[in-house]
């Protein structure tokens, strides 16, 4: 069972990170993501794994002190939000994807981070 609580809380901080990253995210990576989810060709694997890549470059430049698993689950969404404001139309396909990148690559971390705010 999930507390309700710890998810408003969990959801409070990341919602506090994501306002502070929202304004770093250049608007070219979006526009060459938005590209990558308007070519209906791309398999979901290669948009996810491309995806991917866009978090992996932008956690390079996060402060050392955040936690990089945070960061890279906050950026997802982050990036997510902006695609969808972007092109309002992605939106099945861009949750799709953030969800298979979010399941493949911090599934792990999720499971722990409301653990720990159980204890």
């Amino acid at each position: 069972q999930i507390d309700e609580e710890v998810v408003r809380l969990i959801a409070a901080q990341l919602v506090e990170i994501g306002d502070q990253f929202d304004k770093e995210i250049k608007t070219r990576l979006v526009n060459d993501l938005v590209q990558q989810f308007l070519n209906e060709n791309l398999p979901g694997e290669e948009i996810t794994q491309r995806m991917s890549e866009a978090v992996e470059g932008l956690v390079r430049a996060i402060p050392p002190d955040m936690e990089q698993e945070k960061a890279m689950l906050v950026l997802a969404m982050v990036l997510t939000k902006k695609i969808v404001k972007t092109v309002p139309s992605l939106l099945p396909r861009v949750f799709r994807t953030t969800v298979n990148y979010i399941n493949q690559q911090l599934h792990n971390y999720v499971v722990r981070m409301v653990s720990v705010v159980k204890q």
